[in-house]
């Protein structure tokens, strides 16, 4: 069970930013309580955000349905940005999922830009060298849950692990102790009802019926658990297994391999092409879109 971070030592307390009510840890949670973590939410939108989020030994970013440069709609953005960037500085290690993935690429300097297409539904992620070198190797082939309509850019001296046809930009890393996923490994996929509920006017807008998810989420589970388990598992012992602090920027022998993706490629638009993802063509605009 989450835990007030006031009874909970720094050293163990796994923080999770929540946007949005049932975008929860999922599959993390029983994985940061068997390493002897007490987890605690921090409901950024209604919660202030204190230096619990900087001190946090695990901190995750979680999803959600706004826009990563919404800071003048939603101000809290600010807050939570100024308070990544203080944490990222000396490397501390942080998992950001989908719109949190896009908010630690904001943080590191990155834009976030529209992508050519949304995307929902499961499908895999193309990995790259340095991906097939790192966590993600596990995800090879697997099918994995999209539901996002922005990309991030790549932050300077990150390293592009994962991507796909519609979004070149699914997954970075920094060192060991910094990963971004654009896609959500953390929802069991017997969860998936909420999300069909909770986002439903995304799913009218895009013209997807939510039995089509429905079947694809069963489809996928059997592998892609086991997959998302092994490839969480494998970070969060690199992450605080690998724990030395270092200035963003300055990464070299962090444990992922020594490539890096050049810095011109901030901001980067995505490519024009549409991606059949879960058995159908996305058929999405850019209207309404969902950061989830």
């Amino acid at each position: 069970m989450p835990t007030d971070i006031a009874d909970t030592p720094p050293s163990r307390t796994a923080l999770a930013i929540r946007h949005l009510g049932f975008e929860d840890l999922g599959l993390l949670e029983p994985l940061l309580h068997e390493r002897g973590y007490q987890t605690r939410y921090l409901d950024v939108a209604t919660q202030p955000v204190d230096t619990a989020l900087v001190r946090a030994a695990q901190l995750v970013v979680l999803g959600g349905p706004v826009g990563a440069d919404d800071t003048d709609r939603y101000p809290f953005l600010a807050d939570e940005l100024a308070a990544l960037r203080a944490r990222l500085a000396d490397g501390s290690p942080t998992l950001g999922i989908c719109l949190g993935a896009q908010l630690l690429a904001r943080a590191l300097g990155a834009q976030v830009t529209p992508g050519a297409a949304r995307e929902i539904g499961y499908a895999p992620v193309r990995l790259t060298p340095e991906g097939t070198a790192s966590p993600l190797r596990h995800l090879a082939g697997v099918p994995v849950l999209h539901w996002h309509n922005d990309m991030f850019g790549i932050p300077e001296n990150a390293q592009v692990l994962a991507g796909t046809t519609t979004c070149p930009h699914q997954a970075f890393a920094l060192g060991t102790q910094i990963l971004a996923l654009q896609f959500h490994l953390e929802t069991p996929t017997e969860d998936i009802e909420n999300w069909l509920v909770g986002h439903a006017e995304a799913l009218a807008a895009a013209d997807i019926h939510p039995a089509e998810l429905r079947r694809a989420a069963s489809e996928a589970a059997p592998g892609l658990h086991t997959q998302a388990i092994a490839t969480l598992t494998e970070w969060l012992t690199a992450a605080t297994s690998d724990r030395v602090p270092h200035a963003v920027g300055n990464l070299e022998g962090q444990g992922f391999p020594a490539v890096r993706h050049a810095a011109a490629g901030r901001g980067m638009s995505c490519q024009s092409r549409n991606l059949d993802i879960s058995g159908h063509c996305a058929r999405s605009s850019l209207a309404n879109p969902a950061r989830v």
